[in-house]
């Protein structure tokens, strides 16, 4: 772990249960837990599919950089990215500099389960299913870059905020 920041960043598909599994490994890892979107969304002072709305994706993906370089500064924190963080260069740079990077994956049907038809979620407007299969295979290799890949299907939060402090730890 020698030069890198004590952070743990969570990346991963929209429904992999960054958001849950962090609220988890935060607590076991005796961490503060920081929802990047979450951040966005009150500094921005709208939802992010406001953002979009009002906006445009390029000026949500700005503020998503901006934000990720200031919440990892302090360090101890666990980090939920949101889903198309990893998309720009410079967002897997900063992650790989300052923390520890975990990409969460699910198959289709649990991701589905997860985030249903969820209307918070601007990139599934119209048919989840068919923006799904297209977003896994467009970013299949989107969470190449880090540091170990865990599945998140079939297991409860608990035993995957564990699982990765093993990991982590090891």
């Amino acid at each position: 772990m020698s030069g890198m920041r004590n952070n743990i960043i969570l990346v991963g598909m929209m429904g992999t249960g960054k958001s849950t599994v962090g609220a988890a490994l935060a607590e076991k890892a005796g961490y503060r837990l920081i929802d990047l979107d979450q951040q966005i969304e009150e500094e921005a002072k709208c939802t992010i599919p406001e953002l979009f709305a009002n906006y445009g994706e390029p000026y949500f993906r700005d503020m998503e950089s901006a934000m990720l370089s200031r919440v990892l500064q302090e360090g101890g924190v666990v980090l939920a990215t949101g889903g198309g963080a990893v998309l720009r260069e410079e967002n897997r740079s900063i992650m790989l500099e300052q923390g520890w990077v975990v990409a969460l994956t699910a198959d289709l049907e649990s991701i589905l389960k997860r985030v249903g038809e969820d209307p918070g979620r601007p990139l599934l407007a119209g048919g989840a299913k068919e923006r799904l299969t297209v977003l896994l295979e467009e970013r299949k290799h989107a969470y190449d870059f880090a540091h170990v890949k865990i599945d998140t299907t079939g297991k409860t939060p608990d035993v995957l905020a564990s699982e990765i402090l093993m990991h982590y730890r090891g």
